[in-house]
């Protein structure tokens, strides 16, 4: 089972942009410029995490007034979630592992979905249900890009974003497997730019991480 993201370039929000932000805004109302911010610099996929009050409201905020971006949710961990985010516009979700009771209701709401993975078995076992795009996570402390390079060869129909841990020094070394579609990170969303509204920095981090695929050598 592949993930269709709405998109003229693109099938599945793996292959939207080498880096997918991982984004967690305390205020709503930061979400629309951060959006713009990301999207000027090449990042149109956005996942906005459910840790903070504000997220649904952000989410909310990007899909009515960013038309260019790809806005999805993260840390999404409850089927109640799902719904929630679905209704609010998320265009895809994230979860940082996953249950029958989530699987089932992600399926359901007909929004693309990542559900997160951590072990091969947990891998196996979504194939078995024919899902074939994942989250690792966490990335770096799971085993990291030798881990996933391992399971390249007996699993090749698995596809991953893998997050956790990830910066730009070693998002290349993810971006050269060719089981990973993208990676997730928040190095360009830095808390202090964002409580600044310095979306300038944003923009130029984006675009610097958005580069990171050419740095990845075979990366699709």
């Amino acid at each position: 089972m592949t993930s269709p993201v709405p998109s003229p370039s693109a099938a599945s929000v793996l292959d939207l942009a080498p880096v997918l932000p991982v984004v967690v805004l305390a205020d709503a109302a930061d979400a629309v410029p951060l959006a713009r911010a990301l999207v000027a610099g090449g990042l149109p996929a956005i996942e906005v995490t459910l840790r903070t009050p504000a997220a649904l409201d952000a989410i909310r905020a990007i899909a009515a007034e960013v038309p260019q971006a790809v806005v999805g949710a993260g840390t999404v961990i409850t089927p109640e979630q799902v719904e929630a985010c679905a209704a609010a516009g998320a265009r895809f979700l994230v979860s940082p592992g996953w249950t029958e009771a989530l699987l089932e209701a992600m399926r359901g709401s007909g929004v693309p979905f990542l559900p997160g993975v951590s072990t091969t078995s947990e891998v196996v076992a979504l194939l078995e249900r024919g899902v074939r795009e994942m989250k690792f996570f966490p990335a770096q402390a799971a085993g990291g890009a030798p881990y996933l390079r391992s399971l390249a060869g007996p699993l090749p129909q698995a596809r991953f974003c893998p997050t956790g841990g990830i910066g730009p020094a070693s998002a290349p070394e993810y971006l050269a497997l060719p089981n990973v579609g993208c990676v997730g990170g928040s190095w360009m969303v830095p808390a202090d730019a964002v409580a600044a509204g310095d979306w300038g920095r944003i923009e130029e981090l984006a675009r610097a991480a958005a580069r990171l695929r050419d740095a990845g050598g075979t990366c699709r």
